[in-house]
Parts: C-alpha cells; structure tokens; sequence
C-alpha cells in the first residue's frame, strides 16, 4: 500500500519543527520516545498524540464549568468529523481568549490547532482514519466522566470504574498506536490479534502509574481517581499485571521484527513505568525518576535493542524489582 501524504486539504502545513516543539512542550515522555519511530509512523504518532492532548487538555480544564467543558469537546469532535481551516482557526481563537489551564506548553498547543490539522491531513488516509476514530472514541470516554463532576470534583468508586476511566483515556490510545504500528507492515500482520488484545492493557499500564504518582497533586486540582475504598496496594498489583502484560505486547513486536524504533518507542516507557512505580510505592505520590537514572535506563535499552534483547532485559527488570531497595535507601538519606 502506498504510504505516501495525501495532498493537505486545510491551508498550510507547518514544519515539522513546529510539530517536535509542540510535542516537547507537552510532553517529556513522549518527547523522548517518538523521535525513536520511524517515518511515517513517527509523524502520525505526533499528530496523534497532539490530538489526545488537546482533548485531555480539554477534559482537564481548570478554568472551565463542567458545561463548558462539555461543550468544547464536542465541537473538537465536531471539527474532526468535518476538518475545516476557519472552524480550526476558531476554535484556537476561543481558546486563546478564554484558556481552560495555566500550562504554557498546553495553551500553545491548543492556539497551534489549525497546524496540527493541517497537518493531519497530509497523512495516508489509512492513518488519518485510524487518528480520528481513536480520538473520537476518547473524546466520548472522557465527556462521560466529566458529566459525573460534582463541583468540579471527580470521583471514582471503584476499581473497575478506575479501569473504565484508565481505557477511555489510554486504552484507547493503546488501541490506536497499534492501528498506526501494523500499518502497512507485512510483517506484523500475523501478530496483529496478539498485539490488540494487549494493547488496551498497555494503555491502562502507564495511566495507573501516572495516577498513583500524581495522586496529591491531581486531589488538589478536583481530581480523585484512587478510589477511598480500594487499598493502594490493590492499584499498585494492578499497575505491575498491566506492565505484565505491556512487556508481552513489546516481546511480541521484537520476535515479530517490527523495527527497532517501535520496539523502543514501546519498551522505554515500559520500564519507566516500572521503575517510577517501585519508586513511588516506597516514597508515595510525587516521586519521580532522576534524569540520571533515566539515562541509565535509555542506555540499557539501546544495547538491548542492538542484540535484539529486549525481552530478557525487561524479564531481568522485573526479577531484580529494579529500584526499589535503592528507593528505601534514598528515602532514609532524604530524611
């Protein structure tokens, strides 16, 4: 299938550059990992990833009623539905005058809409079908929980309501990058059942360890997604079946020769997440990685990628626990 762009039908595209700006100011773990994917599909990751984070940005709005909200996810819907330049360049308009967050990087992100779309639609139509399904079906996920604000408080009551959430807001998103990763690719055509069915997981993986990292900081914004009567430890076993299951969707891309830069767009979050995840079980909500030790973590996975040893790097992290003897020890230094 031929994979080249389709000509832009909403004004001029920008440059890529605009784009990889776009996607460092509102995101430092994608940031690392979609410059590793190969083209097309690192330019239809981007756009993807720009899309979902508008609609979070939207879904999160501080500044905002929950009416409002509602509201403006619908005509992003709208917008993606029926692309058009003007309701593009409208929409980033209402957006500038009346933001709905304090975050630079979102902001710019949402006054830069009528680019993203632009580009968009430079790409194959297969991958801009996959992207506006994907984004479409989050967009309704999140409108169903933020009917359920009270007073701009989300609550969650349980851990299958936490999982409901988790997949309107990342499964998905697991669902969609698999769409994009199989694109056109022979090669894992074969695998494709094994790596839907994953992939929902995946999602559900790093949104748990987000949510149990942020968990002060996301009650103070109104945002209770750890459910009061659900032990941490139940999330925290959760959180590392789901990582389970994540290592066996990127064991599954390596065996099948996906390409390299696939493997480790999938494989580095991975075991961020694994490793911020022990941290933060010893340390509690707001523990984060050093960039030092991010570092080491990036460096191993290139020499694992060199040997085609991805899966034995991630089955030894797993059995080591990685940091967290390390993490107690920082603890009583800390203290």
């Amino acid at each position: 299938m031929n994979r080249r762009a389709s000509p832009a039908v909403l004004g001029p595209v920008k440059t890529p550059a605009l784009m990889d700006r776009l996607l460092e100011r509102s995101s430092r773990t994608f940031a690392l990992t979609i410059p590793l994917l190969p083209e097309p599909t690192r330019c239809e990751v981007t756009v993807a990833y720009l899309l979902f984070r508008v609609a979070d940005t939207l879904e999160d709005a501080t500044r905002w009623s929950r009416d409002g909200k509602l509201a403006e996810l619908g005509r992003f819907a709208e917008l993606l539905q029926s692309p058009s330049s003007d309701a593009a360049e409208r929409l980033a308009e209402d957006w500038r005058r009346e933001p709905p967050c304090e975050h630079a990087g979102y902001r710019e992100l949402l006054s830069e809409l009528p680019a993203v779309m632009a580009t968009a639609a430079t790409l194959s139509g297969g991958a801009r079908k996959a992207i506006v399904v994907h984004t479409l079906r989050t967009i309704d996920g999140m409108a169903s929980f933020v009917r359920r604000e009270c007073s701009g408080v989300l609550r969650l009551d349980s851990v299958e309501d936490l999982q409901d959430y988790c997949y309107a807001v990342a499964g998905i998103v697991g669902e969609m990058l698999t769409e994009l990763f199989v694109l056109d690719r022979p090669a894992l055509r074969t695998v494709a059942p094994a790596l839907r069915r994953d992939a929902p997981k995946f999602g559900e993986a790093l949104q748990l360890v987000n949510i149990l990292k942020d968990a002060a900081s996301d009650s103070s914004l109104g945002r209770r997604y750890l459910p009061e009567s659900v032990d941490r430890a139940v999330v925290f076993s959760l959180a590392r079946e789901d990582l389970s299951t994540a290592g066996r969707y990127t064991a599954t891309l390596e065996r099948a020769g996906a390409p390299r830069g696939v493997v480790g767009f999938n494989a580095l979050p991975m075991m961020l997440a694994w490793a911020t995840l022990a941290r933060v079980e010893v340390l509690g909500p707001g523990s984060k990685l050093t960039r030092a030790e991010v570092g080491e973590l990036a460096a191993g996975l290139e020499e694992a990628l060199d040997r085609g040893a991805v899966g034995e790097l991630w089955l030894r992290m797993q059995a080591s626990g990685y940091d967290a003897p390390d993490a107690a020890r920082l603890g009583e230094l800390d203290a």
